[in-house]
């Protein structure tokens, strides 16, 4: 055979030489933020958020705030660039806690085990480690599978191939001491041991309002640090934190500060800072809002970075362990958890957590199935398998935005942890309820956004489906409580939805829709959509000709309550005859879908962040629904 030889490629006759670099915006003039700002300005104009006489920046009314107060901007620019990220394994670690990030391995797939019966959790530990979960998080004790019967849980279980994470609560030594044996038993060498053993006095104490002592913890975590290198003692869990509705630089601040009370411990205990830090693991809430989850746990390790820095180590890398919200879970619609895991998934992902658990779109209902368990671990799958995400380590990192997120997040969890270390440290807070209050301060701004539907939750507070069937699980041991409460974002709607539910009839209420189609469809649609909110039907009768007609469907409805929907021209024409008419047919109330107006027969508006809570507690108060 004859060897084809290596040639230039042919170009056709006549062809111009290809430029050696293709630059694509060549042909067009340079762009400046002023041309984008008039621009801006225009389509502001155009929709009433400005007036023509508007002299500031117009990029101004499309900023947008965190619970934290930070200031998300329309637009980053080169302008915006933030220096000193570093690279990935060496301080600060913002971009990643190890130099080869996720590449090699992706994150650790860790799945949750919160059952009292030992064989029932084997049985889903081991088809969870078959469908390629890679850790185990096994909740011990009291509240889930007796410690006495860690052995029957795991049996079959290749613990030094698949590490153990305990959560055993006040019980985390006589924990510690069986997976102890149970490795002793496997013949595992104390060298090759990796787990975690899940102490978190102050999470405890957090969680149920008892002191408990953080000593013991650190003599255990000094004896494990001797006989057990690769054994991380002691969590810092901020879940505790999240879910009393606190916000990302609350939780971080907190979580940071527990760090701290445990390395305080851990140096007493006689552990160097370098080897007490190696003895901590960080447990973090991840959230569908994917840019803060990203710059929440970038943040955190140059946090726990400058912690261990100016203790006098070398600086340490952050181990971090990322939980999809519990408190952004419904019973709902549960189905769309699935989505806002992912989203969850994918931002602890890019934002460098070392291992992520994907809490079953089931969670908030009761204990997984098998299929909820299988989807929850195929997401990770599909983000590491075929999205490919842990392919390039920090891909968020140079991102204007997420860079000037992550720098503004830092240096707010650092006000809270140095105004929590000023008060004496996170154990003091706890003791004094300050640290509560403010969680609290927070919950309210938080439960009045989701009450007025701007932190809209998907199936429950916006588009959510009467005809859904209830997804029915065994029930969950009740956590510890007595402490700082626990919340879902859900709760409140879902609270108005099972007010409905049990009601011996759908309660319902009539749209009295004037105009055409055209002209009360939007309006119609926003109203229904409220209302079933809470349970309540709305009886759309389509376009009506005259007031009689409207009389007539709204007697046949059998409800006494009904919803004006029209354009603003037709509530000028018709609003105030209409109102009046179907009160006198015996509409109790007359609402108005649109702007408050002077229409003397209207007793209540809906608009957009109207408080629907509000408004539908009241319409089901009116309508007799216990």
């Amino acid at each position: 055979m004859t060897e084809v030889a290596e040639t230039e490629s042919v170009r056709t006759p006549g062809e111009p030489d290809a430029p050696e670099e293709l630059k694509l915006a060549a042909e067009f003039p340079e762009a400046s933020r002023e041309q984008w700002r008039e621009l801006v300005a225009g389509v502001l104009r155009k929709s009433g958020a400005i007036g023509e006489d508007f002299d500031g920046l117009p990029e101004s009314k499309l900023v947008t705030r965190t619970y934290d107060g930070l200031e998300i901007q329309p637009l980053y620019t080169a302008e915006d660039t933030v220096e000193g990220t570093g690279f990935p394994g060496l301080p600060p670690f913002v971009r990643s806690a190890r130099p080869e990030g996720s590449v090699t391995t992706g994150w650790d797939i860790r799945a949750r085990y919160a059952r009292r019966d030992a064989k029932v959790t084997n049985t889903a530990i081991l088809a969870d480690l078959e469908g390629g979960v890679s850790s185990i998080w096994l909740r011990a004790g009291a509240n889930g599978v007796p410690v006495a019967q860690l052995g029957d849980a795991l049996n079959e279980v290749y613990v030094d191939l698949a590490p153990v994470t305990l959560d055993a609560g006040e019980e985390y030594e006589a924990a510690a001491n069986e997976l102890f044996t149970l490795f002793a038993e496997r013949e595992i060498p104390a060298s090759a041991v990796t787990a975690t053993l899940g102490a978190d006095p102050i999470g405890l104490t957090a969680r149920t309002g008892t002191a408990h002592p953080v000593e013991p913890a650190a003599r255990l975590a000094a004896r494990v640090a001797k006989s057990h290198p690769k054994v991380r003692t002691i969590v810092a869990d901020g879940l505790p934190f999240h879910e009393a509705g606190g916000s990302d630089a609350q939780e971080l601040g907190a979580t940071i500060a527990a760090g701290v009370a445990y390395l305080r411990a851990l140096t007493e205990a006689g552990l160097d800072v370098d080897t007490a830090a190696a003895q901590l693991e960080f447990r973090l809430a991840a959230t569908a809002d994917q840019f803060l989850t990203i710059a929440k746990f970038r943040a955190a390790r140059r946090l726990w970075a400058r912690v261990t820095e100016v203790s006098g180590g070398k600086g340490a890398g952050m181990r971090q362990h990322a939980v999809t919200s519990p408190a952004m879970l419904t019973q709902r619609d549960p189905w769309v958890n699935m989505l806002r895991t992912t989203l969850a998934c994918f931002g602890a992902g890019v934002g460098g957590a070392d291992a992520i658990t994907v809490l079953p779109f089931d969670a908030a209902i009761g204990q997984p199935d098998a299929f909820s368990a299988r989807i929850a671990r195929n997401t990770h799958a599909v983000l590491l398998e075929e999205s490919k995400l842990a392919g390039v380590i920090d891909p968020a990192g140079g991102s204007w935005y997420v860079e000037n997120l992550t720098e503004d997040l830092a240096q707010a969890a650092w006000r809270e942890f140095t105004a929590i270390e000023a008060a004496g440290g996170i154990e003091a807070e706890l003791a004094s309820g300050a640290l509560a209050g403010r969680l609290a301060e927070t919950w309210e701004k938080r439960s009045k956004r989701i009450g007025t539907r701007r932190d809209p939750i998907t199936g429950v507070s916006e588009f959510p489906n009467l005809t859904e069937k209830a997804v029915v699980r065994d029930p969950v041991e009740d956590p510890p409580g007595g402490g700082l409460p626990r919340y879902r974002y859900a709760e409140a709607f879902e609270a108005l939805r099972d007010r409905a539910d049990a009601h011996p009839s759908r309660p319902r209420v009539f749209l009295a829709t004037l105009g055409p189609v055209a002209a009360h469809t939007g309006r119609a649609s926003f109203a229904a959509n409220l209302f079933q909110a809470g349970g309540i039907e709305a009886v759309n009768p389509g376009a009506l000709k005259d007031i009689p007609a409207v009389v007539a469907e709204f007697r046949a409805s059998g409800t006494k309550i009904a919803c004006l929907c029209g354009s603003n021209t037709s509530y000028a024409e018709e609003a105030d005859s209409v109102a009046k008419a179907l009160k006198e047919a015996g509409a109790t109330s007359v609402l108005l879908a649109g702007k408050p107006g002077d229409h003397p027969d209207v007793t209540g508006y809906l608009f957009t962040g109207c408080d629907a809570l509000e408004v539908l507690t009241g319409t089901l108060n009116e309508l007799g629904v216990q």
